[in-house]
């Protein structure tokens, strides 16, 4: 229980439904629809695509999403929504400009969006309401504004430079990045979503609105043509899980980097570190030590399904034993890579749980703030830059090539025990999400803290030989940690978002949260 001297959240408990995510009307349009009857894929679709408008630098209908979901009594299930490299894309193109990593504003950046794809295939094959209630809420907002948020705002001027062409139309007010309550609209979107709501996938990936998206890569360059678009699918998954003091740990497979917050937990099962300060300088070192070994395991195998074969050796017990003795307790690695020679040979996020427990974990990104910064004319549909995920090294498992998905940072995640899932959760933040993942995971095993609180509690995160530490965390933190070796600074923005919801032994369902975003957990 949190101590109610201090500011802070209590979790939001309730019986017949909670949706969590980023932004309030999310979160209260998702209600709506399992009022209205709706399950939870329904209202986790409704949600996720009016995050797109509230949240356009986070998300949009031009980026890719995971979902898990589970009913009770039934496994785990995944769909991958990432989208393909055109089929013409090649790495020997960039590498031959000089290129050695695959530009981030650019058509070679630009990966077919696919959310779309997952969105209808599954308001068709899991939902109940249809397409039409589905999209209502984004299609409202869409035409008639909203309201810029707090943080929004803040990301939104932190972002805005990333913005071209039509997308500084579409996006910026004049010159200016939007101010907190200032009313963005996207009536070209709303009819995007129109004419999917008729439709279905042919709405968007066929017609005037796959012509717009392909007007905007071709006179920049890129490769895209309207078969890549029409060719957008969707695929079922199978999970992968791991096992972390009794509580079962279940990710979206690869291309997702799901596996990295496994491998991680699987490392640091070799330390005592339930024994430790949660917030002292011990435990962040162990745990930064840890992502970069689990990080690094990740950038040599993750890639394609197609093209990812050590998977069962990055999940391995003997693979992360003989990681864990890498770590020195007292003084950070400078680089993980050489020590693992011989070992190895910015999203949003929405949960919900309705009435019969169905659970959803999804998670919805174009990438970096406002994707590749390109977006359709006509329409304003920003387009991802999910292809800067690929690697341009000859031979890696992840090289671009025309056709394959690339690595991907966006994991949804759902937690089990005793064979029942208790909780789905995300946590947002690029890169930082596998360690977000094993963080809250700790903090609720090793601490007994409860979702809300693992949530709010400070994060730390070593990040490109930088430790970045949330100002939750003291100076003599700090300072120890930079005794130990660790480059540390204090971030400007504070570290991801995280949204979760816990289905209690009784059945009441707990809602949880993070303030570092603008939004809530709601439940009726």
């Amino acid at each position: 229980m949190r101590d109610f001297h201090f500011p802070g959240r209590s979790p939001v408990l309730a019986q017949n439904g909670v949706c969590a995510t980023s932004h309030p009307l999310a979160a209260e349009a998702a209600v709506a629809v399992l009022k209205d009857g709706g399950n939870a894929m329904d209202a986790a679709i409704a949600g996720a695509v009016l995050l797109g408008i509230c949240e356009p630098q986070m998300t949009g209908i031009g980026g890719d999403c995971f979902i898990l979901w589970s009913r009770p009594g039934e496994d785990v299930c995944a769909m991958n929504g990432s989208g393909r490299a055109p089929a013409a894309a090649t790495a020997d193109a960039l590498r031959n400009s000089g290129a050695t990593a695959v530009p981030l504003n650019t058509p070679d950046a630009v990966t077919i969006p696919c959310a779309i794809d997952a969105f209808c295939t599954l308001a068709e094959t899991e939902g109940k309401l249809g397409l039409d209630r589905l999209l209502a809420p984004a299609i409202h907002y869409a035409q008639e504004g909203v309201p810029v948020g707090p943080r929004t705002a803040f990301d939104w001027k932190n972002d805005a430079k990333t913005l071209q062409g039509a997308a500084r139309d579409h996006y910026l007010f004049g010159d200016d990045a939007p101010t907190t309550g200032q009313i963005f609209r996207a009536p070209g979107q709303a009819e995007v979503l129109r004419r999917i709501a008729k439709d279905g996938r042919d709405g968007f990936y066929s017609g005037e609105v796959a012509e717009d998206m392909l007007t905007a890569l071709t006179e920049l360059g890129g490769v895209h043509t309207a078969e890549d678009f029409a060719a957008a699918a969707c695929t079922p998954a199978t999970p992968v899980s791991g096992s972390y003091k009794g509580t079962e740990l279940f990710e979206h497979p690869p291309n997702g980097q799901g596996a990295t917050a496994i491998l991680m937990l699987n490392i640091l099962k070799h330390f005592d570190i339930a024994s430790l300060d949660p917030f002292g300088a011990q435990r962040a070192h162990l745990e930064a030590e840890a992502a970069k070994l689990a990080y690094d395991a990740r950038n040599r195998l993750i890639a394609d399904p197609d093209h990812t074969t050590r998977l069962a050796h990055m999940l391995a017990p003997e693979t992360a034993e003989k990681l864990a003795a890498l770590i020195d307790p007292a003084k950070a690695m400078a680089a993980a890579a050489p020590l693992t020679e011989a070992v190895h040979k910015d999203t949003v996020y929405i949960t919900v749980v309705d009435r019969d427990r169905m659970a959803v974990s999804l998670i919805y990104s174009i990438y970096h703030g406002f994707g590749s910064g390109i977006a359709s004319p006509k329409f304003g549909i920003l387009l991802q830059n999910r292809g800067a995920g690929f690697s341009l090294e000859q031979g890696h498992p992840n090289e671009l090539a025309g056709g394959k998905r690339p690595m991907h940072t966006i994991i949804p995640a759902m937690l089990a025990e005793k064979g029942r899932v208790t909780m789905p959760f995300g946590v947002m933040g690029g890169a930082y999400q596998p360690n977000g993942h094993a963080r809250v995971v700790s903090n609720m095993t090793d601490f007994g803290m409860d979702p809300q609180t693992a949530i709010d509690a400070p994060r730390a995160f070593s990040d490109a030989g930088t430790m970045k530490v949330e100002r939750g965390y003291s100076e003599n933190v700090r300072a120890e940690l930079e005794a130990m070796g660790h480059s540390v600074e204090v971030p400007d923005t504070p570290i991801g978002g995280a949204q979760a919801i816990r289905i209690l032994e009784n059945g009441v369902l707990e809602g949880a949260s993070d303030p570092r975003k603008d939004g809530c957990a709601i439940g009726y």
